[in-house]
């Protein structure tokens, strides 16, 4: 029986190869969109999953709560807060920290410590972290040589990665006992290689020094008894008994936080817990991957998947019941013959299973073609597993099944509802099969699904170039920022030296050393009096450490006031407009000589105030700031030069740094790569929308077609008619387009609360954002009236180009 229905529907899905054809094209294009949108998603949810105890693992984070309701948040925890939880809270199973450090060199020596390997040397920009050997009875781990306990006891030693161990010393068996220097001032022995962490894991370390190395180290900022210091480098993940409640723990945890956080000025300190669950969807808080993803982004992402495929089956069903007509006699010979509706409905599904099959091939196919551009729309790796994925297996079997079902019951149970006497006379015609109200709704559906997609892309499209033209408050452009990042062995007083020397370049336009350029995801932020008041203000500041040239480099504007002078020496500060009216201060001008303290430093003046710049993403509120010139936290130089110039300038800048400081690899980059990188996930979804909106509007037509096509043999005689009597080619496209027209409007007013609604729920995501206008509306109607013009205009004018003769005959 099986093998009947088997060769029965391959005999007539070649029978009718061009409505095959586009059903397996419309099918395939829809199911591979899915398939590559479960890719991503199932990638992303999958991050650190593969720990065993990955429902008990637990980070430390700091809140900062203060009487304005602002709230600070950090994902880090002070130094000695591993200690203190270990001698309050025993009943924490398993306590580590790890210490981050960024932008880190490292110079490989040989396998005596006085040994040089040719100053070979190597910039990691993250993956650089001081750990504890607790964090491997945390999180699971394959150690090739060594173990947690031996190869992180003592100070001064250091475990690689396999991968950077290859890197280092080209077989990763010959690392243990070889000896490597960590920014310049650290010298580490190798004694143990760990397995690669998996791709999808926010814990990419690659160059694992012991803790004990960052307690004996005088520059890396341990402390034993600082408890107002909180960096986000620093961060503690707790493992809890089994069964053990995450809420009895928080509550225990205020106690602790009042325990030790009793003098912290206005702000009240409390510790919270973070699931390791939440680790990589939480934006609130920093993870130590190289990306985060909302889990709005997936849903959103999921719920275009899911409306792609529904719109591939429509069309299914469309074609399916425009070509029921020419079967109406096959299933009354059937039925006289004695199959019953059951296994007639049996053999059609089959019939539609076939297809979906074939469809199936073919989207795995063009999937797998499309693997390796997914890059752009998302952060999967390139060499991410598809078909070796048995959850994707799983996946395709599941769509399969799903999308037979869909697609083939309701074609099916209308075929076997034929009455034989009827379908053997020819009695069955279109009103008999019914439906043609249902058609034109799936029909809206499909148009509405991708006029909201079509809206949304645009919508997108113009934000994130209204967040690139956005004035920022400084100048981007022809900026670039050199890395020094000082240790104890470079003497910092070079810095002027470096700084006088570029600036003798006639291309050169300034040079500013600072901690940061004005914008920048590394934001000191820090408590402050204001006006001699003995009490902190109940918010903190952004904090910018840097000197005189700053104003001029980044092309910041003062409304009051100046600049401090060349020769200050952290004696005078600059504040923005934000903190003063945070202040309660209406007139800029009136905080000019006013004081100002930084934690408990001295009292210092206000000299000038500065007009407000975005220090981080336009996602955020303008943050309060001070800047301040503080030698000793200058990690960057911003050097401005001549637009005409950039590339040569950049190879002199990089000469000069040779030149005075040979011992340290090269670092720069442009400041406006900075910028743009804040918005790189945003800019992915937008992609993802026109490449979305594209198929959307393609699976349409198809639809579209098909239900035109069911319209174009319903009214064949009449078409033959009205061209006997004269009408022309454009008369009967006129006939067969204007109930689509209609339905396209339908469907765009159906679209448009939709769009505007979710649209003002992704827009709300930015402080700085575009108003909605009717301009993305009018394009949406426009782009897919033009499309579907088109799509009815070829199959109308294909009806049209019929001998009217052979219309007329028709039956």
């Amino acid at each position: 029986m099986l093998k009947n229905y088997i060769v029965i529907g391959l005999r007539n899905i070649f029978r009718s190869k061009g409505y095959t054809t586009i059903n397996i094209v419309g099918l395939a294009v829809g199911i591979a969109a899915c398939l590559l949108i479960f890719t991503i998603v199932q990638f992303e949810v999958s991050y650190d999953t593969f720990h065993k105890n990955f429902h008990r693992i637990y980070r430390l984070a700091t809140d900062q709560k203060y009487p304005s309701g602002d709230i600070g948040r950090n994902p880090g925890a002070p130094t000695p807060a591993p200690d203190a939880l270990r001698l309050d809270m025993p009943q924490i199973e398993k306590i580590a920290s790890i210490n981050s450090i960024y932008g880190s060199q490292i110079t490989l020596l040989g396998n005596q410590p006085e040994d040089n390997l040719s100053q070979k040397k190597f910039i990691e920009d993250i993956g650089v972290v001081f750990i504890e050997p607790a964090f491997f009875d945390i999180f699971d781990s394959q150690w090739l040589i060594g173990n947690a306990y031996t190869s992180l006891k003592d100070p001064n030693t250091v475990v690689l990665t396999r991968t950077q161990a290859e890197k280092y010393f080209t077989r990763w068996q010959e690392a243990p006992g070889r000896y490597l220097k960590l920014d310049n001032s650290l010298t580490l022995k190798v004694t143990g290689v760990l397995e690669d962490a998996p791709q999808n894991s926010d814990f990419p370390f690659k160059v694992l020094v012991s803790y004990e190395t960052f307690k004996s180290s005088p520059v890396h900022g341990y402390t034993k008894d600082n408890w107002g210091s909180t960096s986000s480098s620093h961060q503690v993940f707790l493992l809890l008994p089994e069964k053990y409640s995450a809420t009895n723990l928080e509550k225990a945890l205020q106690k602790f936080s009042d325990k030790h956080y009793s003098n912290t000025g206005n702000a009240k300190t409390i510790h919270r817990l973070l699931p390791l669950s939440e680790n990589h969807f939480d934006t609130q808080y920093e993870n130590l991957g190289d990306h985060m993803t909302s889990k709005s982004t997936l849903l959103t992402l999921s719920f275009i998947g899911i409306l792609i495929l529904v719109m591939a089956c429509i069309n299914f069903i469309n074609l399916a019941t425009a070509q029921a007509v020419n079967r109406s006699k096959e299933v009354g010979i059937r039925k006289v013959l004695g199959s019953n509706r059951l296994q007639l409905i049996g053999q059609f599904l089959g019939e539609t299973t076939l297809i979906v099959v074939f469809a199936m091939v073919m989207a795995i196919i063009l999937a797998r073609l499309a693997l390796p551009f997914l890059r752009e729309i998302s952060n999967v790796p390139e060499n991410i597993p598809f078909l070796q994925n048995p959850i994707i297996i799983a996946f395709i079997i599941l769509v399969t099944i799903i999308v037979s079902l869909l697609s083939g019951i309701y074609p099916a149970i209308i075929l076997s509802g034929f009455e034989p006497s009827q379908a053997l006379k020819n009695k069955i015609t279109t009103r008999n099969i019914g439906g043609i109200p249902l058609r034109r709704g799936l029909v809206v559906l499909q148009f509405s699904i991708s006029q909201v997609l079509i809206i949304g892309t645009l919508i997108a499209i113009t934000q994130m170039n209204f967040i690139r033209d956005l004035d920022l408050g400084f100048n981007k452009e022809a900026v670039y920022v050199v890395n020094i990042n000082p240790d104890d062995s470079l003497n910092r007083t070079h810095f002027e030296g470096f700084k006088r020397e570029l600036l003798q370049n006639p291309s050169v336009v300034s040079v500013s050393l600072a901690n940061d350029p004005p914008s920048s995801s590394n934001n000191w932020g820090r408590n402050f009096s204001y006006n001699n008041s003995a009490t902190d203000a109940d918010f903190n500041t952004f904090v910018k450490y840097a000197d005189y040239d700053y104003f001029k480099t980044y092309g910041l504007k003062f409304v009051a006031g100046k600049g401090y002078s060349e020769s200050d020496t952290a004696k005078e500060i600059v504040v923005n407009e934000t903190l003063l009216r945070k202040l309660g201060v209406k007139d800029p001008q009136e905080a000019i000589g006013r004081t100002l303290r930084m934690g408990r430093e001295s009292w210092k003046p206000i000299v000038g105030v500065v007009k407000d710049f975005k220090a981080n993403s336009a996602r955020d509120e303008m943050k309060p700031m001070v800047i301040i010139a503080s030698k000793r936290n200058f990690y960057t130089a911003g050097v401005k030069i001549h637009p005409n110039h950039l590339h040569q300038t950049v190879d002199q800048i990089k000469a000069t740094w040779e030149k005075n400081f040979g011992a340290y690899v090269f670092q720069g980059h442009f400041f406006d790569e900075t910028i743009e990188h804040y918005y790189h996930q945003e800019n992915q979804l937008a992609l993802s929308y026109k490449i979305f909106a594209t198929l959307a509007i393609f699976i349409s037509c198809l639809g579209l077609y098909g239900l035109v096509s069911f319209l174009a043999v319903q009214k064949t005689k009449e078409i033959g008619i009205r061209k006997v009597l004269g009408a022309s080619i454009v008369n009967i496209i006129g006939l067969l387009s204007k109930e689509f027209i209609i339905l396209i409007a339908i469907a765009f007013a159906l679209a448009i609360p939709v769009a505007y609604y979710l649209m003002s729920n992704w827009l709300e995501n930015f402080v700085y954002r575009i108003s909605m206008g009717v301009g993305a509306f009018v394009i949406a109607i426009m782009i897919t009236l033009l499309i579907a013009w088109i799509t009815l205009s070829y199959r109308a004018a294909k009806a049209a180009l019929v001998n009217p003769i052979k219309s007329l005959r028709s039956e």
